[in-house]
């Protein structure tokens, strides 16, 4: 740069940049010092974006590096591709995703090894990027209670028995799983599904739509999801949670007023 830096710096500050960058900014001696800044493509960026309004070329290795800020200054400098920063965007699996869907506009397959190792990015880049299913990431996402349900109900629009094994291990991710991809009860998830009582009320309200007696001892011993139970699914008093029910004054008084409608307890 033959440039001082700190009339860059002060251009940058006319364009309105971050006061606090521009205060750590101005401390600085030299150049060396600013691209050895961890902030250093961050400043980068905003020099081109704001002050250049356009490419500059002399802060392009220090952006380059940095595979957040490659992204964001791809899309929004170069307005396309960028080839001299991708084999940083190509190692984090979440700018890969976001570089293919805002950049590439399409399947990037310099990317796809890394993003085919992480559930969540490899969920995503299926269903924005791809637009379909994606064997190649399929089986981390098949590791992954939630996502792989996110892919069933998302992407596959069905069952998906190969995921089912690690869904079923979440009652959650399992009781979402039979509303809304299986669309009924779903034995294999049952058994723990009913010894969590935010679940197994919730399963028998939306998925059975009636009383559940295997998931009762362990709903009646929560307050809120007792209260629940027995305004949703009972519609009645239900005298096995009232005993929980009655030792949390906030759940006793909704039971009183929602369920018994009068003083309780007498």
């Amino acid at each position: 740069m033959t440039e001082p830096l700190q009339d860059c710096v002060e251009k940058m500050r006319q364009a309105g940049a971050c006061e606090s960058a521009l205060e750590i900014m101005s401390k600085l001696k030299s150049w060396d010092e600013f691209w050895a800044h961890p902030q250093a493509a961050e400043w980068a960026f905003w020099y081109a974006r704001d002050v250049v309004q356009g490419r500059w070329p002399e802060g392009e290795p220090a952006i380059a590096r940095d595979a957040y800020w490659a992204y964001v200054y791809a899309l929004c400098v170069v307005k396309g591709r960028w080839p001299e920063a991708e084999p940083a965007i190509a190692k984090n699996a979440e700018w890969i995703y976001s570089y293919a869907r805002d950049v590439v506009k399409g399947r990037w397959p310099e990317g796809e090894l890394a993003i085919a190792q992480n559930a969540e990015w490899a969920y995503l880049y299926a269903l924005n990027v791809v637009q379909g299913r994606w064997p190649e990431g399929e089986p981390a996402i098949a590791q992954d209670a939630e996502w792989a349900y996110l892919y069933a109900r998302d992407v596959i629009h069905a069952r998906w028995p190969e995921a089912e094994p690690a869904i079923a291990k979440d009652a959650g991710w399992a009781y979402s799983y039979a509303r809304h991809v299986v669309h009924a009860r779903w034995p294999e998830d049952e058994k723990v599904i009913d010894k969590n009582a935010r679940w197994a009320c919730n399963y028998a309200r939306n998925v059975i739509h009636t009383r559940w007696p295997e998931a009762e001892p362990a709903i009646a011993k929560n307050a809120k999801w007792a209260f629940w139970y027995a305004h949703d699914v009972v519609k009645d008093r239900w005298p096995e949670g009232e005993l929980s029910i009655a030792k949390d004054a906030k759940w006793a008084y909704r039971y009183a007023r929602n369920v018994v409608q009068g003083p309780w307890p007498k």
